[in-house]
């Protein structure tokens, strides 16, 4: 057998990133808009996975990554309330999670991506409310959340260039 074909050694397991029951977890520190720094760089707290809360509490702490631009955590938060929530609002919690991704790479730079994801995000949450017949679901202004993620998609696709993530913040409820 040439060495071509013979299949690569894999890292120990030891140096890779698991979490007790062996699943992948990348535990590098991050920036502000979730990219990886190199291992012993300081970088911004995550946002623990896996955590349970009420509707309300994740439009409020999503809010605040939000607010702060911190639109990549938002979207775990989103993820949470996606993988836990009853099967009803998955398609909301979904779109709201893209929303955030979407912002997210629209401030990196990545116009195209950032665009494309505020675009499914907001079809998203707009066929949830067209099943559901709910546009202000816990708080959140769902007409005006996806009317901002055209907009901005439009923005981002005609500039290009990057995106300040707190500026652009959208304001998920209609209270400031």
């Amino acid at each position: 057998m040439s060495s071509a074909s013979s299949p690569r050694p894999r890292p120990a397991a030891a140096a890779r990133d698991r979490d007790g029951a062996g699943r992948a977890r990348n535990a590098r520190p991050r920036d502000g808009l979730g990219r990886p720094l190199p291992y012993g760089t300081e970088g911004v707290p995550r946002q623990p996975e896996g955590v349970v809360r009420t509707p309300r509490e994740t439009v409020a702490e999503a809010q605040a990554l939000l607010a702060s631009g911190r639109p990549f955590h938002a979207h775990e938060v989103f993820e949470d309330a996606w993988k836990s929530g009853p099967q009803a609002e998955r398609t909301l919690w979904r779109g709201l999670a893209q929303l955030a991704v979407g912002l997210t790479h629209a401030a990196r730079g990545n116009a195209a991506g950032g665009a494309r994801l505020l675009r499914r995000g907001a079809g998203a949450v707009e066929e949830w409310m067209a099943e559901q017949g709910r546009s202000q679901p816990y708080g959140m202004d769902l007409a005006g959340l996806t009317a901002w993620a055209r907009r901005l998609a439009g923005e981002v696709a005609a500039g290009g260039g990057p995106v300040d993530a707190a500026a652009h913040a959208p304001r998920l409820t209609g209270t400031p």
